[in-house]
């Protein structure tokens, strides 16, 4: 039987200074002014549509991520206005984490202490890179000396919790180029590290054009060395790409790999929810373009989908198999609205081939990948299909 899992917002600004090459992203190059205003009243709308459509009204917000684009166009005033509008209508639990990205080449210190004014708590800096000559390549309007003083800034203006987004496996990037990156941001004490592999996809420029990428035996020295550095200096891996501080794991993300719902906002945001009673699991997916977005109404913006009984077990899956703790019985019967027994067989032949094993914690059984299979989480995955 299903039930109600913990509830997020995902804020979408799709705008960017400039379209990396990498990115598959709904983002769009701003040209000109930008709608802030038309497009923060939009959002408020969004919400409202979305509030409407919870069932549960009572429902608390666990977390708020501002994501995009780059968020840090906006000002701490707009999102000021939007958290306060959304808080009249649904309550905020006490500890409610509120992450905002920002771009390293687009921010002050005035502009980080408004977001603390507005409520924001977390800061999600997108560093990419501490190498020039690889930020340059990677399309990026910012150097590493700006990275280093944004995190200092941010810092100094109050920020306690803060995320560097770093990533692996660039276009002509070495080991030792790798973890000097790695080394450099622990050497910035952010309290979380997402680390992850530059994957090529499709509808990028690099896609069309593809980079020379390090060969394998490359990428997994860089996996495995890396992995020495995060966790000797702190760092603990509970996600395939995030590494965090004691008791600075990311709530909102948390949330999403333990398929728990989300309302989406914003040009090509998407959402989920779960409606216990009617026995469903519905996404919501919004019209991607910034100015068809704007101007249709609200039922014209929103696409709805039922994840049917038969996606459930992949969907969940494909989710809780990338956190390290993996997923217990009562979490997948609760979420998925299955039978534990559905996967059971599947299970207990991956353990025989090493690929998922059963931990214990806090009394409750725990399955989650291997070290083998958190290498081959696709192929993993595959079993369920």
């Amino acid at each position: 039987m299903l039930e109600q899992p913990p509830l997020g917002l995902y804020i979408h600004i799709p705008w960017c200074i400039r379209k990396c090459p990498y990115c598959d992203f709904n983002s769009h190059q701003a040209n000109g002014a930008i709608q802030e205003r038309d497009y923060i009243t939009k959002l408020f709308d969004d919400f409202l549509y979305e509030y409407e459509r919870l069932g549960d009204q009572t429902r608390e917000l666990q977390s708020i991520f501002i994501g995009g684009g780059t968020p840090s166009l906006f000002s701490g005033e707009s999102y000021k206005f939007l958290i306060q509008n959304i808080r009249q209508h649904i309550s905020f639990s006490e500890n409610i984490e509120i992450t905002i990205e920002a771009n390293p080449g687009a921010v002050d210190s005035e502009q980080f202490r408004s977001y603390i004014e507005a409520g924001i708590n977390r800061l999600s800096i997108g560093a990419q890179s501490f190498n020039n000559k690889h930020l340059e390549k990677l399309g990026r309007i910012h150097s590493k000396e700006d990275t280093i003083t944004a995190i200092n800034i941010a810092k100094s203006v109050g920020f306690k919790n803060l995320n560097v987004d770093l990533m692996h496996g660039l276009p002509g990037q070495s080991v030792e180029s790798a973890i000097e990156d790695l080394k450099i941001a622990v050497d910035n004490a952010p309290t979380h590290i997402s680390w992850y592999q530059l994957t090529i996809e499709p509808n990028t420029y690099f896609y069309s054009y593809p980079p020379n990428l390090p060969e394998d035996i490359i990428l997994h020295t860089i996996y495995e060395r890396g992995i020495e550095v995060l966790e000797s200096n702190g760092y603990s891996q509970y996600e395939v790409s995030a590494f965090a501080q004691k008791s600075k794991n990311s709530s909102h993300n948390c949330n999403y790999w333990n398929f728990g719902d989300y309302i989406g906002i914003g040009a090509g945001a998407h959402g989920k929810l779960t409606m216990p009673i009617d026995n469903k699991l519905v996404r919501s997916k919004k019209l991607k373009q910034p100015n068809n977005y704007m101007n249709k109404v609200q039922s014209e913006v929103t696409q709805l989908n039922e994840i049917l009984i038969e996606e459930r077990t992949v969907e969940f899956l494909m989710n809780a198999l990338r956190l390290r703790r993996g997923f217990s019985r009562h979490l997948f019967e609760k979420r998925t609205g299955i039978e534990f027994g559905e996967i059971s067989k599947k299970l207990t032949t991956l353990i025989e081939n090493e690929l998922i094993q059963i931990k214990n914690i806090n009394g409750e059984s725990f399955y989650s990948a291997t070290r083998t299979g958190y290498r081959f989480l696709d192929t993993l995955l595959g079993e369920f299909l």
